[in-house]
């Protein structure tokens, strides 16, 4: 008889309700049980969950490593999906394996070379992977130059995180005084380069500290997110392509997009589940982002026949799934939101200096009844506006 596999996902997105329904659909229906842990009481993870704690606050990383230990030994863990603390995580592989879970993260080594875009960007274009022009700016003069430059040049410039995740901290700079018009319609992600001038130079030498920003081109469409599972011997097992532009979605497997993906995740030990983006400078593909953990839209490769999440915890395992490629891709579809079931009540937050007083863990809602269709945010065919 086959034993069924426990599955843990910490503090993590709440599109990944959605991977944890592909775990549990997989194609050789075996059990599996999915633990959650996260901050927020209310999240969809939690509820979608076999079993959930909340996480105590405050820890720090090697703090977090004994908390996750702990919770593998207490739940026997199979198979831990890290999302925060990855970089602490990984690099006790060897504590995880000796406590019987598998981590399914790439290697310490990758996930330092992208935690900092800077840093991405160098070892990507040495590899021969274009990378768009940039500049790491931390004072009011070095933005201000890098903006003068791209201008020159016809180019629109932005700026992000050097250290981030998804869109947070990403503007559009503008030249345009703020007006009312800024504050009609929907927020915009401008900002006039006057007002962030001025907020640089007045911040407080502790606010000033933290500004480490890459300022670049505005990149066209479209927006590819390439999804990889690589194996420990570094061999790529899929690479499917998302493509978005405007509201549109869709599938490729061209090889302007899949080419450097696989010298990025083959290069530089992207094991299990990556999600490598590129968008348009020019005619040119260039890398724009990656992620060294899945995507959250990942589980839209259903629409192709695939059920990433399954392939990568038999990896993780060490089943190997073999060459995983679509058997077709699926039409051009959109994103919609809707509502999803919570707990009943809350869970209480816990406080850090009180580890011994963690929750048990507490059992998911009990299932709709039959015939019951609450909606889903799921991926479906796109409609006219």
């Amino acid at each position: 008889m086959v034993s069924r596999v426990r599955v843990w996902l910490n503090r993590t997105y709440a599109e990944n309700v959605f991977f944890m329904e592909q775990l549990r659909r997989n194609p050789g229906d075996r059990a599996v049980e999915i633990h959650a842990t996260h901050g927020d009481a209310d999240s969809p993870v939690l509820a979608a969950a076999d079993t959930a704690d909340m996480e105590p606050e405050g820890l720090s990383p090697a703090g977090y490593v004994e908390y996750a230990l702990a919770q593998c030994r207490r739940r026997g863990i199979d198979v831990f999906v890290p999302r925060l603390h990855q970089a602490a995580i990984v690099a006790h592989r060897a504590d995880f394996a000796a406590a019987g879970t598998a981590l399914l993260a790439p290697t310490p080594e990758a996930v330092a070379v992208f935690e900092d875009k800077a840093t991405a960007y160098e070892a990507v274009r040495s590899i021969g992977v274009p990378v768009p022009p940039w500049w790491r700016v931390r004072t009011a003069d070095e933005l201000l130059s890098a903006v003068t430059e791209l201008e020159s040049k016809g180019h629109q410039a932005c700026f992000k995180p050097a250290a981030g995740a998804g869109g947070v901290g990403f503007r559009v700079i503008t030249r345009a005084p703020f007006s009312l018009a800024q504050l009609s319609g929907f927020p915009s992600p401008s900002v006039p380069l006057d007002l962030v001038l001025r907020a640089l130079e007045e911040a407080d030498e502790e606010a000033a500290g933290q500004v480490d920003w890459l300022v670049m081109p505005r990149l066209g469409q479209p927006e590819v997110s390439v999804d990889c599972l690589t194996g420990p011997d570094n061999r790529v097992r899929m690479a499917v392509g998302r493509t978005k532009n405007g509201r549109r979605r869709g599938f490729t497997v061209h090889e302007r997009w899949l080419d450097p993906a696989h010298r990025i995740a083959e290069g530089f030990g992207l094991h299990y589940l990556s999600n490598i983006q590129f968008r348009m400078y020019g005619d040119q593909p260039v890398l724009l982002d990656v992620n060294t953990r899945p995507a959250g839209g990942l589980h839209q490769l259903s629409l192709c026949g695939i059920n990433a999440p399954w392939a990568a915890v038999r990896l993780a395992l060490g089943e190997d799934p073999g060459e995983i490629e679509p058997p077709f891709l699926g039409p051009d579809y959109t994103v919609v939101s809707g509502p999803r079931p919570l707990r009943p009540v809350s869970l209480p937050a816990q406080r850090a200096q009180e580890p011994e007083r963690l929750l048990p863990a507490v059992p998911a809602p009990a299932p709709e009844p039959a015939g019951a269709t609450p909606a889903q945010t799921t991926p479906r065919a796109t409609a006219p506006a």
